[in-house]
């Protein structure tokens, strides 16, 4: 019985699983380091309400890896066959590494954006000193984001070669 539902059903909990992680983990980063550039944000902003649009690029900038994570599971659920249904039946040796591609975004968006957000946060503080700072904080967490978009492409890549397989 526990057999035959995990011929059945593994392939695809472990391939739904990685994907979920994905999307999780970047959204709770995301929300994290969005978090902290906007309290530090909402302090700036106490004294100098005029920079609210500086501050709220900068906060949004952390929020990217939700946006990155979210790409990674959709592609993966599409992929696998979990939006049509024929993901039911899947080999737990493809449901794995389906799960296995999701890994690196899920990891490296989780910690990018959050290291991303604290960035922004010092960024905001350079910018409450130095008003026209504003380009010298966007480029210190761009610096940061490359490493998210390596991880978004790692998966994607992986993605694309796991579908590749077994189409």
């Amino acid at each position: 019985m526990v057999s035959t539902f995990i011929s059945t059903y593994g392939g695809m909990i472990l391939g739904i699983l990685g994907g979920g992680l994905a999307a999780a983990l970047c959204c709770v980063g995301s929300a994290k380091g969005t978090g902290i550039a906007g309290e530090a944000g909402a302090g700036l902003l106490r004294e100098k309400p005029d920079m609210f649009s500086k501050v709220m690029i900068l906060q949004v900038i952390p929020g990217t890896q939700g946006l990155y994570g979210f790409v990674i599971w959709f592609i993966s659920v599409m992929w696998m066959g979990v939006l049509d249904g024929s993901a039911v039946g899947m080999d737990v040796y493809q449901g794995l590494l389906y799960g296995v591609a999701c890994l690196p975004i899920a990891i490296g968006g989780f910690f990018s954006a959050i290291y991303q957000g604290r960035v922004a946060v010092s960024s905001i503080h350079l910018m409450a000193k130095q008003p026209d700072a504003m380009g010298k904080g966007v480029m210190l967490c761009v610096i940061v984001e490359f490493y998210a978009i390596l991880s978004l492409l790692a998966s994607f890549l992986m993605l694309i070669g796991i579908h590749n397989a077994f189409a």
